[in-house]
């Protein structure tokens, strides 16, 4: 089973569920909003 199948299975579990819900909770708090923010511009700005 390829790793996008085992992901999208996890996802549609009822843990899964609690999972993304327990990520938009944490997403609301403004420090955290922040730290995500720096770490994805920190990763975009990254050339190989």
């Amino acid at each position: 089973m390829a790793l996008t199948d085992k992901i999208r299975r996890f996802l549609g579990s009822p843990q899964g569920k609690q999972a993304v819900a327990r990520g938009r909770r944490e997403l609301e708090k403004p420090a955290n909003r922040r730290r995500l923010q720096q770490v994805l511009r920190k990763i975009s700005g990254r050339r190989y």
